[in-house]
């Protein structure tokens, strides 16, 4: 199983990415990364694999960084309906193996960048009964997400 311990964010849908840059920046005392919208892969149980625009930002400071996420409406990523926490994400050296345990241990799968008769891809939401969202990311992205962190580009 992952381990807890390489936790690195808290992923918060909101509704409108730039007031909450606004509101939270001053009040956590962060600053935030390069805004980010791109259009993104992700595959869901209930819709398949989709492609859809998708606009985040991480705070730059400390081991533990919030991750705003705003999604369009009806995707996964949507926080018009229910903003605030939605996952916690952690670094795993092999997503497709930590997602099979967590399936296999009554996990659910919620998402992935990939469909998982492809691997699941670079990462993944998965859900324990209890309900808490974790999403497993591969860790060989850390140096890269580490250079936009420190003011480069997400590339």
């Amino acid at each position: 199983m992952f381990d807890y311990g390489r936790l690195f964010h808290v992923g918060v849908r909101v509704p409108d990415i730039h007031a909450a840059m606004a509101e939270m920046g001053a009040a956590l005392n962060v600053t935030w990364a390069a805004l980010q919208e791109r259009e993104q892969p992700i595959w869901t149980p209930d819709r398949g694999l989709q492609i859809v625009p998708l606009k985040f930002t991480y705070s730059c400071e400390g081991d533990q960084h919030v991750e705003l996420l705003q999604g369009t409406p009806d995707t996964f990523w949507d926080g018009r309906q229910m903003p605030g926490a939605h996952h916690v994400g952690v670094w795993v050296d092999d997503v497709a193996a930590e997602t099979q345990a967590l399936i296999d241990a009554g996990w659910t799968l919620v998402g992935a960048g990939k469909r998982p008769e492809d691997g699941y891809g670079t990462y993944t939401y998965l859900a324990p009964p209890s309900g808490l969202i974790v999403e497993l990311v591969w860790s060989a992205a850390r140096p890269m997400f580490e250079r936009w962190w420190a003011g480069g580009a997400l590339a």
